[in-house]
């Protein structure tokens, strides 16, 4: 189940609350009790990680490095340099 953040806006109390993908958007704040709460947009917590995966994130270059350690064997070419 994802954690979600909400602020209120009359208070500006700010929480995170487990809820499922289905559920309602939660409206009333739990301090003051104001319908004013709004979802606030995060970075998700996690990092895939396993065979197949591979961390491209914010990386310079063509070469990929597979996260699950396969023993240095990854499906893009090796760049060569050529000084």
């Amino acid at each position: 189940m994802p954690i979600y953040e909400y602020a209120c806006r009359a208070c500006e109390h700010e929480f995170e609350s487990l809820q499922k993908m289905n559920d309602p958007v939660l409206t009333d704040c739990p301090e003051c009790k104001a319908a004013e709460l709004v979802k606030k947009i995060s970075a998700a917590g996690f990092r895939l990680k396993g065979g197949g995966w591979y961390e491209t994130d914010f990386k310079s270059g063509g070469k990929k490095k597979n996260l699950a350690g396969d023993g240095g064997a990854s499906s893009a070419p090796a760049a060569s340099s050529s000084d």
